[in-house]
């Protein structure tokens, strides 16, 4: 099959300039789906104004054969889709939606955790729409691979709800293959089944809850759905039991069920409440003969007919019983290595970083990289079937591992001479970079960067971020006015702490914070982007006898991207730890606060390195230990949020590879004994990306970390 290139046809409508400069030819098919949409109704000038900027995206065409519903075991779906989040978060939008959801289910018959659940399912509540350009996609597969007329209908129907008014094209974005909104329609059943629940005048299932609940309440009403009965329930099958016997279409009545010897699963008569017009039942044995038996009845098949697959209406019939307070089925599923839902999978990809895979965020959802890193730990571990995937037994296994010990690093040979080094080295012309030069900053040799959204310094000592100043907005960072000169370490701004945080097993020789801070880096590339945003890539000099090698990358423009990148090149593992030490700019430390820590422990090291729970945000008004802090929050959750009412703007920061948050202020009496903070501790205030005291990570070789955060400003 030739590449698609995407105009569809621009041409025969007299505007080929403005299609080479948008989507490339769809060629004959391209045509005829424009002329399909004309004849429908739809205004040409629609039409093009719809189509200039679909571009293609043949990445869609694998997915057709590869939907979870039918490759995932179904005791891995059901974990991932009917997990403790989702239930707990299912009960919450039942009391939070509870008027609603009673109108809706008198309206239409069908109960208001039905409802709940399927909106789990299909979009975590709303949190998960899709991310791809609904008509990207479905373009793309109306001319490609196997179901062409099926997709061509879809796309469409989406049209004609784009020209009718009730979507808006631009940013409309759903799954592969075209369902969106809160409760993933496809666009032919939302022209068929939407209703407008708000009274807006609208059916609009991407921003209206009211529309979205109330439509699936009508799509399950048109379904089948019988009010005021079961879906089905959970059954025991005899020994030697013909499995041959179930399935969704294979009824029985129920009397013949309990003359095969069919039970509850509790070994008692079989008996099915609430069953008035529907008795017969089909058997479902989603797992072989020697998993959970289910008899199943009408209301069963109308879920069913949401999504055709057998585990995706379990997923949803099972999650509306746990939110009417059910404990979910009874029966194990015959697997020694059950499968885990987010909470775990989010702590077995903690667990990895740990280990120095780089596999991004720990958000719970398991990628291919993710698969790897696990394919990796199981073949360490000696599996026979190190198939990469994330169950039980590889999250037990990785628990029960010892904990890495960080590496007592010995001073680097080479390191005294490279301290006293003054050479200022970059692999970069500035001439050659628009925006970069060299000069001094506040007295210290720094590379200067300009960008049309911020601007920004960084030391050539310790390759350390000074400034980063936002448009029309005060200096993010803090950088001591009475900071001492090279080679005593900087204070301010965003020193890089590493191969280890502080000293753990260190003799007293070896600097406190790690080689890193006090020798001078070099800039190895530099690049400007489209937008004007300016990316650096820089790193310190290769040490004598440390098998670990780091650089930094910093993207500076509307935000401050940063990333610390260590890899092991010896040939055993090596334990480290590590921080981005930010000192943050505030207009008094008493007066902020930072929000994403509540409820995490952290080790006070003002308090003997003793475990405490934070509550609420942290402040320096805390009454347990007020004016000063030196916090270390662990497993921490990696986005914090400081809040500064005198400057009158937030500063986000995102972190990830990062598995510790460090805040610290000295407080008045111990900033009195430091010469470059005194008087000015209120002017700073410490919010670090670690991972640092027992958040070891561990390295094996050949491996690689990523320590990344973003910085991120906006108005109060």
């Amino acid at each position: 099959m030739r590449a698609i290139a995407v105009v569809l046809g621009l041409g025969a409508w007299g505007l080929a300039a403005t299609a080479s400069a948008g989507i490339a030819d769809f060629g004959s098919c391209g045509v005829g789906l424009k002329n399909a949409a004309v004849a429908q109704g739809i205004g040409a000038e629609r039409v093009e104004q719809v189509f200039t900027t679909i571009t293609p995206d043949l990445g869609v065409l694998p997915l057709l054969d590869a939907q979870p519903e039918f490759t995932t075991p179904i005791w891995d779906y059901l974990a991932a889709l009917v997990d403790r989040q989702r239930v707990a978060d299912g009960r919450a939008q039942l009391q939070q939606h509870r008027a609603l959801l009673d109108q809706v289910s008198v309206q239409y018959g069908v109960d208001p955790a039905t409802i709940v659940a399927v909106w789990g399912v299909e979009s975590d509540y709303g949190r998960v729409f899709g991310r791809r350009p609904l008509l990207q996609s479905l373009a793309t597969l109306a001319c490609n691979g196997r179901r062409q007329p099926f997709f061509k209908g879809e796309l469409l129907a989406l049209l004609k709800l784009i020209d009718q008014g009730d979507l808006q094209a631009e940013g409309l974005t759903g799954s592969w293959a075209g369902a969106f909104g809160h409760t993933q329609f496809m666009p032919s059943t939302y022209a068929r089944i939407a209703v407008d629940g708000d009274g807006d005048g609208r059916r609009d299932l991407v921003a209206s809850i009211p529309d979205a609940l109330a439509s699936t309440a009508n799509y399950l009403k048109q379904a089948g759905w019988r009010t005021g009965q079961p879906w089905g329930v959970e059954v025991r099958i005899p020994a030697g039991f013909n499995a041959a016997l179930a399935g969704r279409t294979k009824r029985k009545p129920l009397a013949n069920w309990r003359a095969l010897g069919i039970t509850g699963v509790d070994g008692t008569p079989l008996q099915v409440p609430a069953i008035t017009d529907d008795a017969n039942a089909a058997l479902l044995l989603p797992a072989g003969a020697s998993g959970p038996a289910l008899l199943v009845f009408r209301n069963y098949d109308a879920i069913y007919s949401y999504n055709a697959a057998e585990s995706y209406a379990l997923a949803i019939a099972t999650l509306a019983d746990r939110l009417r307070g059910g404990s979910g089925l009874k029966a194990a599923w015959p697997t020694d290595d059950p499968g885990i839902g987010r909470d775990e999978r989010r702590e077995l990809q903690t667990l990895l970083l740990a280990r120095g895979h780089a596999i991004g965020a720990a958000d719970g959802m398991v990628g291919s990289a993710t698969r790897r890193a696990i394919q990796t730990e199981q073949q360490r571990l000696g599996w026979k079937n190190a198939d990469g995937r994330a169950g039980t037994r590889i999250l037990q296994a990785l628990r029960a591992a010892k904990p890495a010990s960080p590496t007592a690093f010995l001073l680097p040979a080479n390191y005294p001479q490279l301290v006293q080094s003054p050479i200022v080295r970059s692999s970069v012309s500035m001439k050659d970079v628009q925006g970069l030069s060299t000069g001094d900053f506040n007295g210290f040799t720094a590379w200067k960067v300009e960008t049309p959204f911020s601007t920004a310094a960084i030391s050539v000592f310790g390759g350390q971020l000074l400034s980063f100043v936002p448009t029309g907005s005060q200096d993010v960072m803090w950088l001591s006015p009475s900071a001492r000169q090279p080679p005593t370490p900087i204070r301010g701004g965003a020193p890089v702490c590493w191969p280890y945080f502080s000293r753990q097993g260190q003799s007293n020789e070896v600097p406190a914070h790690g080689f890193v801070r006090t020798v001078a880096w070099e800039l190895r590339e530099a690049r400007r982007e489209a937008d004007g945003s300016m990316v650096l890539t820089l790193a310190p000099p290769v040490m004598d006898n440390l098998d670990l090698r780091m650089h930094m990358v910093l993207r500076i423009g509307r935000t401050l991207e940063q990333e610390l990148v260590t890899e092991n090149r010896g040939s055993q593992p090596v334990s480290f730890t590590q921080a981005l030490h930010n000192y943050f700019n505030v207009s008094d430390a008493l007066q902020v606060e930072v929000s994403g820590l509540d409820g995490l422990t952290y080790l006070d090291k003002l308090d003997g390195g003793n475990a405490h729970v934070q509550r609420g945000d942290w402040n320096l008004r805390d009454p347990r230990d007020p004016g000063r802090s030196d916090r270390l929050y662990t497993q921490a959750g990696g986005r914090y949020v400081l809040r500064d009412p005198g400057f009158q703007r937030a500063i986000a920061i995102s972190t990830s590879g990062s598995r510790t948050a460090v805040v610290w202020n000295a407080g008045e009496v111990a900033a009195a004994k430091m010469e470059d903070i005194g008087a000015a501790w209120r002017n700073y205030v410490c919010i670090e990306a670690a991972n640092a005291g027992p958040d070891v990570i561990e390295l094996a070789p050949g491996g690689r970390h990523v320590l990344k955060q973003v910085l991120e400003v906006k108005a109060l």
